[in-house]
């Protein structure tokens, strides 16, 4: 079955919500997503969006730029991290305008949160430049814009999970998916498509990314030949409930909650004397294992179930209900623990891939270490990598990334789609989908994706974590490349067409084993340690070698890398201290 259209969006969170928004309004636009688009992760995000509005003291977008380069520990391409700070206002000011109920100041202003790695007067101390919801910021802007999409007659073909990339020569000309209601594969012709598929932290096995997490863009792209960006970089926020990972937000230390260690001492004092709990969050996850490498964490059932306290007891029970009413009840419902009288136990979690598609400003997808575009293809939000992350995000700049650049991309993409013809399809277009659903489904036997899962989740996690050797992550690399070829040996127990999630699930396993591998091959690679990357064998940055993006190309169960320039034309790179 064949469907055509103008512009195809593939994922419903905010950056593919953004970007449908502004297609919309002259394109014929379609949103494709495995979820309901209510559901998308975006809606998990808590604690805010930045921006220098300056509403709780005074602060500039050339701030918020340094501090986005300097967080990102100097592999953040520069002239774009200024154009996030920027675009900022705007964009907080657009959703506000859009319905979006940001929490207010007495005097009617949106309020503004601390919030980690964000300073004023380039690093002299902690700023208010978060903008929230309570700590529903993220399902706020994501009902809002899901709104204002019904409101332009978007077309949405929920639980659709795309699997392949229409391509010929360098231009794109729509996707291949399959219906989950049918089992049906479709077709979309369209002029152009963007990704906005968000992250794969279910390649690790704790983790605060929902289950649908599993990088099907930048893994259906890689199989067509697309690089992927600095894939080495996956962040590891500090704070997860120790043992499920589910995300406590950096709100509760950015309203004042305190990491404490077995011995009561907040222990970051040690680490970030200036920004203390709010340090950039790779340093605050390094902070809370060295305490537990030393013997300072609270004693769990295991030496590997220690961890440390999060402490927000003297904050009283008003401001946690009022400012962080989602959190008390997390804990509550998850710990039994109520936070106003009891500290919340957390551990770091698999949280943010900083690497992905390479883009360029606009959202163009970039096939080489040139920056050559592809022609009609698009991709922005998490799965993409315009580098405003570089090493090492800073708290509140995924909701920006998402809202900035959604939105210059849907821009471009409806210029782009006004001087461009129709595509034709060719016949060919969906055999590569229908031959692997076939060959998963063909009832031989073989092992079952469950199997592959848990090994390459119990491994990322174990050696390519928050910290990392080249012993481990060359066992790691071996692996992930036996996984990948085991693959192949893979069938599905459901054969059935209708809501068949078995087969689902293990399309979802390959797009994982594909970007664990990649991102293992990127991790050995790079000798040196640089924000989230931090290596105990190479445990200095080391700018004169490895001051350049990583872009790795996937062939099977090979990986070959390549490099490109950080664009560093705006600040130096200097040491990072807090």
């Amino acid at each position: 079955m064949n469907h055509e259209f103008e512009c195809i969006i593939v994922g419903s969170g905010g950056a593919g919500l953004y970007s449908a928004l502004e297609t919309s309004a002259g394109a014929k636009t379609a949103v494709l997503s495995k979820l309901h688009p209510v559901r998308s992760h975006t809606g998990a995000a808590q604690g805010g969006i930045s921006a220098a509005l300056g509403n709780c003291e005074p602060d500039e977008p050339e701030w918020h730029a340094f501090d986005t380069v300097k967080g990102g520990d100097y592999l953040v391409d520069q002239k774009a991290a200024m154009i996030l700070a920027q675009d900022a206002v705007k964009a907080v000011y657009d959703l506000e305008n859009r319905g979006l109920p940001f929490s207010r100041t007495p005097d009617g202003k949106i309020d503004q949160r601390r919030f980690g790695g964000h300073t004023r007067e380039f690093g002299k101390g902690p700023v208010h430049r978060a903008c929230y919801a309570a700590d529903r910021t993220g399902h706020m802007i994501l009902q809002t814009l899901y709104q204002q999409c019904i409101k332009n007659k978007v077309s949405f073909f929920d639980e659709f999970h795309v699997i392949d990339v229409i391509l010929e020569g360098n231009t794109c000309k729509g996707v291949v998916a399959i219906e989950l209601a049918t089992g049906v594969i479709h077709t979309f012709s369209s002029k152009a498509v963007l990704f906005a598929t968000g992250g794969f932290g279910r390649i690790f096995k704790v983790t605060s990314n929902a289950f649908a997490n599993t990088g099907d863009g930048p893994a259906v792209l890689a199989r067509k030949g697309i690089p992927l960006q600095d894939m080495e970089f996956f962040q590891f926020h500090p704070t997860g409930i120790k043992g499920l990972g589910i995300l406590i937000t950096e709100a509760v230390r950015g309203e004042g909650g305190i990491l404490r260690n077995r011995e009561g001492q907040a222990f970051m004092e040690t680490y970030a004397p200036t920004l203390l709990d709010l340090a950039p969050r790779d340093m605050v996850s390094r902070a809370i294992m060295t305490e537990i490498q030393g013997g300072r964490g609270m004693r769990g059932d295991k030496k590997i179930d220690d961890y440390v306290n999060l402490d927000a007891t003297h904050l009283g029970k008003e401001v946690l209900l009022s400012k962080l009413p989602d959190i008390t009840d997390f804990c509550k419902t998850y710990l039994g623990v109520d936070p106003a009288d009891n500290p919340i136990p957390v551990l770091p979690t698999a949280h943010y891939a900083m690497g992905g598609i390479p883009t360029d400003l606009d959202g163009r997808v970039l096939a080489d270490e040139k920056g050559t575009p592809v022609e009609g293809l698009y991709a922005a939000g998490e799965c993409a990598c315009v580098s405003v992350h570089g090493a090492n995000r800073l708290g509140t700049n995924s909701l920006l990334d998402l809202v900035v650049f959604g939105r210059r991309a849907g821009i471009h993409i409806s210029n782009y789609v006004k001087t461009n013809g129709a595509h034709v399809l060719p016949a060919t277009a969906a055999d590569y989908a229908r031959a692997w659903v076939d060959r998963l489904t063909d009832g031989k036997s073989g092992p079952h994706g469950p199997e592959l899962s848990e090994q390459m989740q119990s491994v990322m996690m174990e050696k390519v974590g928050v910290y990392r050797n080249a012993t481990q992550m060359s066992e790691a690399v071996k692996t992930m490349e036996a996984l990948v070829k085991s693959y192949e040996d893979v069938r599905v127990q459901d054969r059935g067409k209708p809501f068949n999630t078995d087969l689902l699930e293990t399309i979802e396993l390959k797009n994982m084993l594909d970007l664990a591998l990649v991102t293992a091959v990127s991790a050995l690679a790079r000798q040196e340690s640089r924000g989230a990357h931090s290596r105990e064998d190479f445990p200095d940055r080391d700018d004169d070698n490895w001051l350049k993006h990583t872009l790795a190309f996937l062939d099977k169960d090979r990986v070959r890398l390549d490099f490109k320039r950080v664009d560093t034309s705006i600040w130096d790179p200097k040491p990072r201290t807090y």
